[in-house]
């Protein structure tokens, strides 16, 4: 009998790329999603015939009991959360209530419905914030820097709490920063490939950034999700760093992405104090030793990597043929949408776990 698994999330950028993992090896998979007036399932619209989804919603425990019920699953990814950063300095309360105390809800749901489910929380890089140690590995104390940092450590301990509490196979993944095509426009890789593109089509000129020295560990989405999956197969629950072990600054992905398509970023790109945050994370690097020595190599990050040339030949194709959908108001460059690679492929290729 195949396995079951309930990805709350399942909509976002891992999401959807966990959903494509699992259902290649055979899982029944199902998700979890708030009832909205717009349905944003672009990223899992190619899979919604393979996929059962049910409404439901972090804040409530017993609309999450309910399809805990009748799903059954053997696995729960719990993905979902308010998960931009800036938007948490607006926005505390709010991120606090999905980010932290929704990881409760879900935990007593499981707890009084399904306790031998296993469950993987996503966990962040941004909990070690001002860092204590360079690289930053499973024992790193946590200085996390924005409410979204505190919301995560919350959810990251409660997990733990509940797995020594009442031993249920909980993991938590400090997965550092991880980018992909999928990555919504708000995020800086995203948001700097897309004005890429604009600009070279003379759709735009200027693009307006925050602190270009900003450090950080940037890996592929794809890969991750692996390395979630392996977690949940382990013999023992336990929690597992995921990372390249390579730090590049925003600038660094400035240069790079404009140079692709032979552009001098500093004729187009300024600093703008709104984008600068209350208090910075200046470097995360991340130490993935455990989750190479239990976890084993990722057959798909390895090919990756040795695949590097390759893609990175790919990525010049990619961001040099434009395609131009005039038929919506935004004028959309097909370079822009698959051009994150700029960030997560050309400058490191993922080398997690493997």
């Amino acid at each position: 009998m195949s396995k079951r698994a309930l990805i709350t999330g399942i909509t976002g950028q891992d999401g959807s790329y966990l959903a494509e993992l699992l259902l290649s090896k055979g899982y029944q998979v199902h998700g979890m999603v708030r009832r909205s007036s717009e349905e944003k399932f672009e990223r899992i619209s190619h899979l919604r015939d393979r996929l059962t989804l049910h409404q439901g919603d972090l804040l409530d425990q017993f609309s999450i009991a309910s399809i805990l019920t009748q799903v059954e699953p053997d696995e729960v990814y719990n993905l979902a959360a308010q998960s931009f950063v800036p938007t948490s300095w607006s926005q505390p309360v709010l991120t606090g209530e999905f980010t932290a105390l929704g990881v409760t809800k879900m935990l007593e749901a499981i707890r009084h419905t399904m306790p031998k489910t296993r469950f993987y929380q996503a966990s962040s890089s941004e909990m070690f914030g001002k860092v204590r140690e360079v690289p930053q590995n499973e024992h790193t104390p946590f200085y996390p820097r924005s409410p979204y940092g505190v919301a995560k450590c919350y959810g990251h301990f409660i997990a733990v709490n509940y797995r020594e509490s009442f031993g249920i196979f909980a993991v938590s993944g400090i997965l550092f920063n991880h980018e992909s095509p999928r990555r919504g426009l708000e995020f800086v890789t995203r948001k700097v490939s897309h004005a890429v593109a604009r600009i070279k089509l003379g759709l735009q000129d200027k693009l307006a950034m925050g602190n270009l020295e900003a450090k950080r560990d940037w890996g592929f989405a794809g890969d991750y999700v692996e390395a979630i999956w392996l977690m949940m197969q382990a013999d023992t629950p336990e929690d597992y760093v995921i990372a390249t072990g390579e730090t590049h600054t925003v600038q660094d992905l400035l240069e790079v992405a404009f140079a692709r398509v032979d552009l001098d970023w500093k004729k187009h790109v300024f600093v703008d104090s709104s984008f600068v945050r209350p208090a910075e994370v200046e470097l995360l690097i991340g130490d993935a030793t455990k989750a190479r020595q239990k976890l084993g190599g990722g057959s798909r990050a390895a090919d990756r990597r040795r695949d590097q040339n390759a893609a990175e030949a790919g990525l010049d194709a990619e961001t040099k043929i434009p395609a131009i959908d005039r038929d919506d108001g935004r004028r959309r460059s097909g370079a822009a949408h698959e051009g994150v690679g700029l960030a997560a492929r050309k400058i490191s290729l993922s080398r997690a776990f493997s």
